[in-house]
């Protein structure tokens, strides 16, 4: 082999070690969005590592009005000089896209918790309500998630945090309000705090039942805590590198969690 092509292989080979070494920062930030599958329902996973990621919290921009579409924050953030780079629905809200229950942004508490019975006349208990609802946060000593009653007693500083439900997994273990086979079927999306502190978003592209996306994050992501945020219309993504820009059918978002930098 000629000495030029020698060299050329090692200019070659510092050139995509040095693209990795730019690259990686920006994977252990952002993470990676996969699409995954469990039993013929297809989903996109989301994971990144909080202590190196700019994740927060988003409800309400300088005007005071809510931001209701991811492009709309997108916007806001690109003024700063930053990028949106993922977002997605942070949990259930109001008609007029207030956080049902508890809402920490920045270390400020803008809702208190919510810690009403199920709110309905049809005898059916809303998904905020069915037991245990928790509290998704991001404190001092990283990501966690609690049962709404554990986090108000132990009352941990966070920078952010948002409540929702139900639950999805405790300790490792499944809800066990769930039904195996439940007919209950729609897309949902979810957060997940998994080994060394990880945290996974998904949101199914199909219709699943509780059980089921609920064994995502237990048997498939190995999450031994995981937490319903959204489900119907009001799930969706943004993720520019995927195509994404989802758009809620209830006219906007409420609480949004979006990853910058």
């Amino acid at each position: 082999m000629k000495p030029m092509t020698y060299l050329k292989q090692g200019v070659l080979a510092v050139t995509m070690m040095l693209a990795a070494m730019v690259m990686s920062p920006h994977r252990a930030h952002a993470g990676q969005c996969e699409r995954e599958t469990l039993e013929d329902a297809a989903y996109v996973v989301c994971t990144l590592a909080p202590e190196k990621a700019d994740l927060r919290l988003f409800w309400k921009g300088a005007d005071g009005e809510p931001y209701r579409a991811f492009a709309s924050l997108a916007e806001v953030i690109h003024a700063e000089g930053k990028t949106l780079v993922l977002a997605v629905n942070a949990g259930m809200y109001r008609a007029d896209f207030s956080p049902m229950g508890l809402y920490v942004e920045n270390a400020r508490e803008l809702k208190p918790a919510n810690t009403a019975k199920a709110e309905s006349s049809t005898g059916q208990v809303p998904n905020f309500y069915k037991k245990p609802n928790g509290v998704f946060f991001l404190g001092e000593t990283g990501a966690g998630i609690l049962p709404t009653d554990e986090f108000l007693k132990r009352a941990p500083k966070v920078r952010f945090a948002t409540q929702s439900g139900p639950i999805l997994v405790i300790a490792g273990k499944l809800n066990p309000i769930f039904i195996p086979g439940s007919t209950d079927r729609t897309r949902r999306s979810g957060v997940g705090v998994c080994a060394a502190g990880t945290v996974r978003l998904a949101i199914s592209e199909d219709g699943v039942n509780f059980h089921d996306f609920a064994r995502l994050f237990s048997e498939q992501l190995k999450c031994p805590d995981a937490l319903f945020l959204d489900g119907g219309h009001g799930v969706g993504i943004y993720h520019p590198a995927m195509g994404r820009n989802d758009r809620s059918w209830h006219g906007g978002y409420g609480p949004m969690l979006g990853l910058v930098e």
